[in-house]
């Protein structure tokens, strides 16, 4: 605990409760998690760079956003790694917190952005198919990934700033394995009700904000899918989009569980377990989307897998 009149110079992360054996025990289960998420989206960006048949701006775009989701969880889970090892509390300095806290909410950030170009991207290419290469020339790819990386961190730099201008006088624990904004406005003696306020109003900007075009594309591209007359047109024309929006379902379904509400000072159990599916399940779950339903990328995985053991062999 902090007296009244001091303020936080690091903060302890209570992590996971349970004994030590349990921690060891989600210590494997988390690597492992860690480990495929890297090696798979490390995958997706390096057979996105080295094929031909990939060289479109669906694929431009996936590429980006694997390495959005390396990021992610590489922000957040070598810290929680880190915890589960060291018995009793893990602690972090006010600058390693502010640092994490900003470089993952920038980073999800950019991801919605990157998500709402490439459900346009979907739409150019199924509603407008024969203007597709002309719109999205790479010209126009690089602008609007610059522009999402850019919006990213730009937009996330006053809300940062707002949270660490509180004064942490309550304690300095936190009950996360991260630096949760949530958590940090608990500790805060100040009244946080106007700075949960707008942080409400700007997460309902950023994510509905970046949701909007989703939804506004897929109405389109549903409409003029079922305007397809053969069956089996139907089904390539889905078949080009599934992967994406299976992903938005996942990814906006979490972020809106665990950002858009007005209360910022939720439970810290339903606050771990939505972030342990954001920055663990979701990057996990991201080549499989992207390669088990997509037979461009699983044939450019066959014949980048053959090429190796062609070298290999040589």
């Amino acid at each position: 605990m902090m007296s009244n009149h001091s303020r936080a110079t690091e903060f302890c992360l209570l992590g996971f409760a349970g004994p030590q054996e349990l921690h060891r025990i989600l210590f494997v289960i988390f690597f492992f998690f860690y480990s495929v998420t890297l090696m798979g989206n490390l995958l997706i960006i390096v057979i996105v760079c080295v094929d031909k048949q990939l060289q479109s701006p669906m694929y431009f775009f996936l590429g980006h956003l694997s390495a959005l989701e390396m990021l992610v969880t590489s922000i957040i889970v070598p810290v929680m790694l880190g915890g589960l090892l060291v018995p009793g509390m893990q602690t972090i300095s006010l600058t390693a917190c502010v640092t994490q806290l900003f470089l993952y909410l920038a980073v999800g950030t950019t991801e919605f952005a990157l998500l709402g170009a490439m459900a346009v991207d979907r739409y150019v290419a199924v509603c407008n198919p024969l203007r597709y290469n002309v719109i999205m020339n790479s010209c126009t790819c690089n602008v609007v990934v610059i522009a999402c990386w850019v919006f990213g961190f730009l937009s996330e730099i006053w809300p940062v700033y707002a949270t660490f201008q509180l004064a942490f006088c309550k304690s300095n624990v936190l009950d996360h394995f991260y630096c949760d904004r949530g958590q940090l406005l608990k500790l805060s003696c100040d009244d946080t009700r106007f700075a949960e306020f707008v942080l409400f109003l700007m997460a309902i900007f950023i994510i509905l904000g970046s949701l909007a075009p989703t939804v506004v594309s897929y109405t389109y591209i549903i409409s003029t899918i079922l305007k397809i007359p053969s069956a089996s047109g139907r089904r390539k024309a889905f078949s080009t989009c599934a992967s994406h929006f299976t992903f938005v379902v996942i990814g906006y379904g979490t972020c809106l569980f665990l950002y858009v509400k007005p209360k910022q000072t939720q439970a810290a159990e339903y606050n771990k377990v939505v972030s342990l599916l954001i920055s663990v399940l979701t990057p996990f779950l991201n080549p499989f989307i992207f390669t088990l339903r997509n037979d461009k990328v699983k044939e450019a995985l066959r014949d980048t897998v053959k090429r190796c053991c062609q070298l290999l062999e040589d």
